[in-house]
């Protein structure tokens, strides 16, 4: 802003002075001076007229370049067609006007040596000879009148014979005027003015288009009379002469101006050359904006739209093809910015489906690089890893990295590659199944990687097979379990009613006993086993959830010692549907195994909760301070016959796992802080009331 500010003041400093110089020197005409003052203030007007506008026009023209070299050195948009239009547009303009203004300058000076040259000052000399001598030659013709009429016998006669009173005959002097076409001519006796004869009219004064000439009459050698004689000039020499010199008065002042007016005729061209230059200048400027501004306004408008920015129009008047390129490029944004939406409201929805989807899935770059996971992935790999996690290194380990590796390279060959993984993560093992898929065969390309945690499926397909061992163990083992415990009863009464010795019948005895107990117990089991493979089909019902959990927390009722339970149910909680009875018992064998674990635990607390989540599920947490369980355990929790104790079947947690999966509800173990288990079931609430259930209504 300094320097602009600097630069203004110097050009207005600079234009104030050549004012002031021109203005002081304006008046100085050298020998050259107008013949009045209101011709000097003209001249001296126009002349600076003719400067100012020539310093205006040589300032515009180069404000005009400046800024041109300013803006294209800045790289502005449209600049360079605009600097090429001008440039050529100047270039077109010098070479004709440098023509025309040599072929001017030529003419100019041609003119003036023809106007004030030599010849022409000879003839002005010449010209006023001529008129003298034409004016003495008639002077002398005129005399030689005057001596021919003194000399005539009339003339004497008249002046000589005759009295003064007597008249005299002066038709010859008529004749004599006629004869020598004289203006006028009149005869005079002695000294006397008084004349004696005329003809015609002689001039009393001096005129400069009459000559008159006087010649003496002598008679004996005395003079007798004057005879005077005047002609009539046939052109007006004098008057000639008088103009003669006006018109050179005239050519010396304009020959003492010569030069004044050779440069004020020199600044009228130069001025002309400028301002066709200025008048070249503009028009490429006018039509290089209409190219330079739609063009500028198309390149902010590219710039706009690379930066996303697709509602950006183009309002600008332009021309031609121009004007339809503007609607072409509107046009194109209009598209861009349609499709745009399209695409987002595409995006939007398959993002809405990858985040919904129980599925996790990973982009990875060629590199291993994680691009984007959904949500599902967390939930399967533990939030803290996937926030973490910049590429597949720090997801997964090394062994299964580079599995996951040698996947991706299988899928660039043939487009999809898919394993079966064992993943342990902080929540426990699970089992996933890995589908690896390239987006193309270049090896710059991605992947997009879909996991699906398997272990719910795997688990299920465990518990089916369990089921069907246990049907089938059940039956093969409860059909000779009959005969044997009759057998056994059959030879107890025998050998009642026989006399033995006191030591083989104590024998007998303790066998058939000990046979008997074990055939229960054996039997005991192969009902478990039917139970388990003959679960009952769920009936679910409305209930509330704490009535349920309160019912099955009244048989524990004295039997926990040592045991502190702390119960917390929320209040006011929405019903939800499910079979009561099969509930009962899923938190009935919580709630022992749970007692179980804490045998060996010095503090011995168990925690059960209710609570609403999201007004979309009820979490009830039972919690305790046994031994915990170790990720391998948390597996294979929920299997049939797989028990932490040295004691039990292995079932309870086999029927929970069966109850829920009936319900579908889902179950997840945890680590209890300090120590211990904790066992979250989230159960939906229900949006829509069934009927209630059967005691409920007979109790309303």
């Amino acid at each position: 802003m300094r320097r602009r500010l600097l630069y203004g003041s110097a050009i207005a400093l600079l234009a104030i002075l050549i004012v002031v110089i021109v203005w002081q020197g304006s008046f100085t005409f050298g020998e050259f001076a107008p013949p009045t003052a209101g011709l000097t203030y003209i001249f001296w007007a126009v002349s600076l007229l003719i400067f100012l506008l020539m310093v205006t026009l040589s300032f515009i023209l180069l404000r005009l370049g400046l800024r041109l070299y300013i803006e294209r050195r800045e790289n502005r948009e449209g600049s360079r067609i605009k600097t090429k239009l001008v440039a050529g547009a100047m270039a077109l303009s010098v070479i004709p006007l440098f023509f025309m203004v040599l072929f001017s300058y030529y003419l100019l000076n041609r003119n003036f040596d023809k106007w004030f040259s030599r010849p022409v000052e000879s003839e002005r000399v010449i010209l006023t000879e001529m008129g003298n001598a034409l004016r003495h030659e008639m002077r002398d013709k005129v005399q030689v009148q005057a001596v021919l009429l003194s000399q005539m016998p009339e003339t004497r006669l008249l002046l000589a014979e005759l009295p003064p009173e007597q008249p005299a005959d002066t038709s010859f002097l008529a004749r004599f005027c006629k004869t020598q076409e004289l203006a006028g001519a009149v005869l005079t006796r002695g000294e006397q003015p008084t004349p004696i004869a005329s003809c015609g009219a002689m001039p009393r004064k001096l005129s400069n288009d009459i000559v008159t000439a006087r010649s003496p009459v002598t008679f004996g050698g005395k003079l007798a009379g004057y005879a005077a004689v005047a002609a009539r000039m046939r052109i007006d020499v004098a008057a000639k002469q008088a103009q003669i010199e006006r018109f050179n008065e005239e050519y010396n002042r304009l020959a003492a101006g010569k030069n004044e007016v050779r440069k004020t005729s020199l600044l009228l061209l130069s001025l002309i050359a400028l301002f066709i230059m200025f008048l070249a200048t503009w028009i490429a400027l006018f039509l290089s904006k209409q190219i330079s501004v739609p063009i500028s306004a198309l390149l902010k408008g590219a710039e706009e739209v690379s930066r996303g920015n697709l509602s950006h129009r183009v309002d600008v008047r332009a021309l031609d093809e121009l004007a339809g390129l503007v609607r072409g490029f509107n046009q194109m944004t209009r598209e861009l910015e349609a499709n745009s939406r399209e695409l987002d409201a595409r995006s939007r929805f398959t993002e809405a489906i990858l985040e919904s989807i129980p599925t996790g899935v990973i982009s990875v770059a060629s590199d291993g690089a994680i691009q984007r996971v959904n949500r599902a992935l967390a939930q399967i790999m533990g939030q803290d890893s996937v926030d973490h996690a910049r590429s597949l290194d720090d997801l997964f380990s090394p062994e299964d990295a580079a599995e996951i590796r040698y996947l991706m390279n299988r899928a660039r060959r043939t487009g999809l590659a898919s394993r079966q993984l064992d993943l342990h993560t902080n929540s426990g093992a699970r089992h996933l199944a890995v589908t690896v898929s390239a987006l193309d065969d270049k090896v710059t390309s991605g992947f997009v990687m879909v996991i699906e945690d398997t272990s719910e499926l795997l688990r299920a397909q465990k518990a089916t097979a369990w089921h069907e061992v246990a049907r089938r163990v059940a039956h093969e083992m409860k059909n000779p379990l009959t005969p044997i415990a009759l057998s056994a009863e059959r030879l107890a009464r025998h050998l009642s009613r026989i006399d033995l010795p006191p030591d083989l019948a104590r024998i007998v005895h303790d066998c058939t006993t000990t046979i008997a107990g074990e055939v229960q117990s054996v039997k005991n089991l192969v009902d478990e086993f039917s139970q388990f493979a003959r679960f009952p089909a769920a009936q679910p019902a409305a209930w509330e959830l704490n009535e349920i959990v309160e019912s099955a927390l009244s048989v524990f009722a004295g039997r926990l010692q040592g045991i502190e339970m702390r119960t917390s149910l929320a209040a006011g909680l929405p019903p939800v549907f499910l079979d009561r009875e099969q509930f009962r018992r899923v938190v009935i064998n919580l709630v022992d195994n749970a007692a179980e674990a804490m045998q060996d635990a010095l503090v011995k607390r168990l925690a059960i909760s209710t609570q609403l989540r999201d007004n979309s599920s009820i979490e009830l947490v039972i919690a305790d301070t046994g031994c915990g369980l170790s990720p391998e355990q948390k597996e294979k929790l929920f299997l049939p016959y797989f028990s932490t104790k040295n004691r039990g079947t292995g079932l309870g947690l086999a029927i929970v796992s069966h109850i829920l999966t009936e319900h579908n509800v889902q179950i997840r173990v945890e680590d209890n802080q300090p120590a211990g288990a904790r066992f979250v079931i989230d159960i939906p609430v229900i949006v829509e009331a069934p009927e209630p259930a059967p005691e409920q209504a007979q109790t309303a």
